[in-house]
């Protein structure tokens, strides 16, 4: 078989690159699995993408874009159920990701499994049907555990597949060097059996529109500072820390007002949304909920103009495995103030592109914040100096060359035999 004709699975059980974004259990996870299925596809490989069908009416087998497949599998109900009750109906996922293998003969290369749950799914095809698998984690159980505590509901189980599937997968890749690490550190995983390849972001997407254009486009004022927090409205993201650092900005020049893109929805109401409701109170206890906008949930296509009205983009939780937002802003010439924390403090260049901080830190933070809208040249500078930077090292279309090349570096496997009846 030729190269440039290999056929790849991607398994990511909750994270479909079909599904809205901004949702709980819907972020980075859904962007890296599209977008890397639609690069690998230009470089010739057939992909298909196996994820958990959560609705009935959902088709069993989409042809999404030329050279990728979405393959909807049946595991548990065809509803929306949260990504850590999810465990339980991965035997189901396997067996029928299976069926669907040997019911259409095909004969994949390897299997990128993307999440631990993908990834137990991708030990099974592998006693099964002997295909390799490369992971991806996206998140570690051990490090969830010491940042979350008590508020990880993800079943303990979890840490025993991770380790079972850093012994089992051909290769892991890591999104960042603090990734390598925890994967060393807490799973003894083989350095020679990882890979740092970064996540992207999409040029196509992402570019600078010019700032009063942007703000017109929205509709946010043009005599303030505005400063961004967009992404998953969860605590773990850290927005209650950029709520109490408003109160504590000190810039004399214009008002800074504080514009949050996420959440369940476009129109956010408290009894509806225990984390927005959390998050107000937090505004009204520290004075400022009348300087900041609730977006809610925005279509992509609208982020660029968010990410560009900006003066800057802030985005402060508590552990990142990677994080694809700060490379969104700085495609768009906002520079980015963010933890100094997993991926964040890979992409974000300290002084050059953004500020790194503490997270917890609501004083640090709003200090950085104060001091670059203190200085437009410097922030004029950083905005420049990100728009280089993302482009020359984090767009997709690298992130698919550097993944291809961990690609080549798996054993090809040998052809599968069907089962006739099932491929009858």
């Amino acid at each position: 078989m030729k190269y440039q004709t290999k056929k790849i699975a991607l398994i990511s059980e909750h994270a479909s690159p079909l599904a809205n974004l901004g949702g709980v259990d819907t972020g980075g996870q859904n962007v890296y699995v599209a977008q890397l299925a639609k690069h690998l596809a230009t470089m010739g490989y057939l992909v298909d993408v196996f994820t958990r069908r959560d609705s009935a009416a959902l088709a069993g087998m989409v042809n999404w874009v030329s050279g990728v497949r979405v393959i909807h599998i049946n595991a548990g109900p065809q509803a929306a159920v949260v990504k850590e009750d999810l465990l339980q109906y991965m035997d189901e996922f396997k067996d029928n990701m299976v069926k669907f293998i040997r019911k259409h003969s095909i004969n994949y290369t390897l299997v990128h499994a993307n999440f631990f749950m993908s990834a137990l799914v991708a030990m099974g095809i592998k006693k099964e049907l002997g295909v390799p698998f490369a992971v991806t984690f996206h998140a570690l159980g051990h490090v969830r555990r010491i940042h979350q505590a008590g508020a990880d509901k993800f079943p303990v189980a979890r840490l025993a597949i991770e380790e079972a599937a850093v012994r089992q997968a051909s290769m892991i890749i890591a999104e960042c060097p603090q990734d390598k690490q925890d994967l060393m550190e807490y799973y003894n995983a083989p350095e020679d059996k990882i890979a740092i390849v970064p996540c992207g972001f999409s040029a196509s997407e992402f570019s600078p529109v010019d700032k009063e254009a942007a703000r017109r486009v929205l509709g946010l004022p043009q005599d303030e500072h505005i400063i961004l927090q967009l992404g998953r409205m969860v605590p773990r993201k850290g927005v209650d820390n950029v709520i109490a650092a408003l109160a504590q900005i000190n810039v004399k020049s214009k008002p800074v007002r504080l514009v949050i893109v996420g959440g369940e929805c476009e129109d956010l109401e408290e009894d509806k949304c225990p984390e927005y409701a959390r998050l107000m109170d937090i505004a009204r206890k520290h004075g400022v909920a009348e300087k900041i906008i609730f977006a809610g949930r925005k279509d992509r296509n609208r982020l660029k103009f968010y990410y560009s009205a900006s003066d800057i983009f802030i985005t402060t939780p508590w552990y990142e495995p990677f994080g694809i937002t700060p490379l969104e802003a700085m495609a768009c010439g906002t520079p980015v103030i963010g933890s100094n924390v997993g991926g964040i403090k890979y992409s974000v260049k300290d002084g050059e592109t953004g500020v790194l901080v503490n997270p917890h830190n609501p004083a640090q933070l709003a200090d950085a914040v104060s001091d670059l809208l203190n200085a437009p040249d410097r922030l004029y500078e950083m905005g420049k100096q990100a728009i280089e930077r993302v482009n020359r090292h984090f767009t997709w279309a690298r992130v698919a060359q550097q993944i291809n090349r961990v690609y080549k570096m798996m054993q090809p496997v040998a052809k599968i035999t069907p089962n006739r009846s099932q491929a009858a």
